[in-house]
C-alpha cells in the first residue's frame, strides 16, 4: 500500500530502498520554482539507527506490513531475551542485537512493544520512561543539601543513572528511555 506526504503520520513504517525505517518526523517544503521535497528523520528498524533522507514530495511512500504488539518481558536466557505478547500469551525471542543498549532498561515483568512483519520480530519499543530498581550506590552525607548534587547509582538492570543525593538501595526510580536521566522517585 502506498501513501502520499499528506498522508504520513509519526511512528508509520515504511519500505525506502528495501529497508524497513519508522518514521520519526518530517517536514514537506515546496520552495519557490523548485519541486517539493520531502525531508523525514527515520529510524531504520533493524540496526535503531537514525537517519534523515530527503526524497521529492511527490513521491508516494509505501507503507511496510508490520504489526505492533504490547508484550511483557519475561527473562533472559544467554543472548536471547524472551518476550510474552499480553493478549494472546504467544512468545518471542529477540537476540541481543535487536535489543542493543535497550537491555539496560529492562527487568523482567517490564512492558515494551514489539514491531513484527510476518510474525518474526523486527525491533523493541520502550515506553518514554521505565521504573528501574538502586542495586547499589553511596550513602549521601548528613548533612550534604548542596541543591541539585547527584551521585552515580547503578540499576539492577546495569544502568549507571546520575541521582540527588537522598536515593538509596533498593528505591525505584523512573528513568528516561530516550537518555537514562533520572526523572523522579517511583513508589
Amino acid at each position: 500500500m502506498t501513501i502520499s506526504s499528506g498522508e504520513i503520520k509519526r511512528n508509520m513504517t515504511i519500505l525506502l530502498q528495501n529497508e524497513i525505517y519508522q518514521i520519526l518526523n518530517w517536514q514537506h517544503r515546496q520552495a519557490p520554482k523548485a519541486p517539493p521535497t520531502l525531508t523525514l528523520k527515520l529510524r531504520h528498524i533493524e540496526s535503531g539507527n537514525v537517519y534523515e533522507k530527503k526524497v521529492p514530495g511527490n513521491q508516494k511512500l509505501t507503507l511496510a506490513e508490520t504489526e505492533t504488539k504490547e508484550v511483557q518481558f519475561l527473562y533472559k536466557d544467554k543472548d536471547i531475551y524472551i518476550f510474552m505478547d499480553n493478549k494472546d500469551f504467544e512468545q518471542y525471542e529477540l537476540n541481543s542485537k535487536i535489543i542493543g543498549d535497550n537491555s539496560k532498561y529492562l527487568s523482567e515483568g517490564s512492558n515494551a512493544e514489539i514491531i513484527t512483519m510476518n510474525s518474526n520480530a523486527l525491533a523493541i519499543q520502550l515506553p518514554s520512561s521505565m521504573i528501574l530498581t538502586i542495586a547499589e550506590t553511596e550513602l549521601g552525607l548528613k548533612g550534604d543539601t548542596q541543591s541539585g548534587a547527584t551521585k552515580p547509582a547503578k540499576t539492577t538492570t546495569g544502568l549507571t543513572v546520575q541521582v540527588p543525593l537522598f536515593i538509596k538501595n533498593g528505591q525505584k526510580i523512573n528513568v528516561s528511555t530516550s537518555d537514562g536521566s533520572y526523572l523522579g522517585r517511583s513508589d
